[in-house]
């Protein structure tokens, strides 16, 4: 019987199908409820979402604004595979160091080709190398290079034998973003945006076989707006007071996306939304950890 409730515990929650790569994609980290949450859900991703690859946006990780190389530290250690970045990529200058010397952090393929970073890096699996980059949408956003034309120049450097491609937009119009998709469609295995720090329902596999949604979701606080104090923004709304606006602290969750992609083909074979409150994270760990001791 403890035995069973422990593979309860730990099992996966949704079966991956044969064969294929689980990949999962974690949204926008704001702060230090979203780093707290990020790094308490890392080991579960894997054990009851089945990750075989673990990537994650945190261009927010820092106080809201930014990612330092403490917080680029503890997401790795935790288990994360590849962290990207967007349009606040370098709110803190530290990073920029970490960006020249890691292949485990991306720049926006689209940045100007003189700005530290990669473009595009690759996470070895048992089962094939998955090639991952992400481009910054232009709608509202600050100006770069067409992200069609950066995504045209990063597919001509990977390997033909690299099968499976994961892109992430970062932007903040469905439709640059669905643009983007329809672009890549049967050329990469999945495009997944962040930004917004809204989850879209769009979550699909297009025609010629690439996963996509507009966006994978905040992880951070919710009883915020978009992971802020409410109070502030609000008050800045109606009277353009200049009021800083902290990082929320209540209703923290994680919120991302995961995609079954087929490692001959480069195919998605399925995708699906997530979102855990931090309480159920926490009862999973509880949990298992009095099961071991009662073993």
């Amino acid at each position: 019987m403890l035995l069973s409730w422990m593979t309860m515990v730990a099992g996966t929650l949704i079966p991956k199908q044969n064969g294929s790569v689980r990949v999962v994609f974690i949204g926008d980290v704001v702060g230090k409820p979203g780093m707290k949450i990020a790094c308490l859900a890392a080991p579960w991703l894997h054990r009851r979402l089945g990750a075989d690859v673990r990537i994650i946006n945190a261009e927010n990780a820092a106080d809201g604004t930014g990612l330092r190389a403490s917080e680029y530290k503890r997401l790795i250690e935790a288990g994360y595979d590849m962290i990207t970045l967007g349009d606040h990529i370098f709110k803190k200058r530290e990073i920029m160091e970490v960006l020249r010397t890691n292949d485990n952090i991306l720049k926006p393929a689209n940045f100007p080709p003189s700005s530290p970073g990669k473009t595009w890096s690759t996470i070895t699996t048992e089962m094939g190398p998955i090639a991952v980059f992400n481009l910054l949408g232009r709608v509202f956003m600050r100006p770069v290079d067409c992200p069609l034309l950066a995504a045209d120049r990063v597919l001509s450097e990977i390997p033909e034998s690299t099968k499976m491609i994961f892109v992430e937009v970062h932007g903040e119009a469905t439709s640059d973003k669905q643009v983007l998709g329809r672009y890549l469609d049967g050329r990469v295995s999945a495009v997944l945006g962040t930004h917004t720090h809204v989850t879209t329902a769009d979550d699909q596999i297009l025609p010629k076989g690439t996963g996509f949604q507009c966006d994978v979701g905040m992880t951070g606080p919710f009883e915020g707006i978009l992971g802020r104090q409410i109070e502030p923004v609000i008050a800045t709304t109606i009277g353009f007071d200049p009021n800083t606006f902290h990082v929320a602290t209540g209703d923290v969750r994680i919120s991302g996306t995961w995609v079954d992609l087929c490692p001959t083909t480069g195919k998605c074979l399925a995708i699906g939304r997530i979102q855990w409150k931090e309480g159920m994270l926490t009862t999973w760990q509880k949990e298992l950890a009095d099961l071991a001791q009662r073993l």
